[in-house]
């Protein structure tokens, strides 16, 4: 991997979930923090969740780009975790 593609894991980050009824996003708010520290911490803490709720969190970080944006989806997060055990 070559230097302006390395992620900083040690990176402010907060984990967040949206508020939900019956497994769904609920409309008219945003989310919530349930972990805030490292992009690591919130990383571990999102694969921590059942996979059939990880649609409802997402990561908000500094953007480290071109990997890693503001706001982390479900998907993206599951592919850094997976980057993260090559490193």
């Amino acid at each position: 991997m070559s230097d302006d593609l390395q992620i900083n894991f040690q990176a402010s980050a907060s984990l967040r979930k949206w508020p939900s009824l019956n497994n769904e996003r609920r409309p008219g708010s945003g989310p919530y923090v349930v972990v805030d520290g490292t992009l690591d911490d919130c990383i571990r803490g999102f694969m921590s969740k059942p996979a059939s709720a990880r649609h409802l969190y997402e990561i908000h970080c500094t953007p480290q780009p071109p990997l890693v944006t503001d706001v982390l989806s479900h998907e993206h997060v599951v592919e850094l975790a997976r980057l993260r055990e090559f490193l």
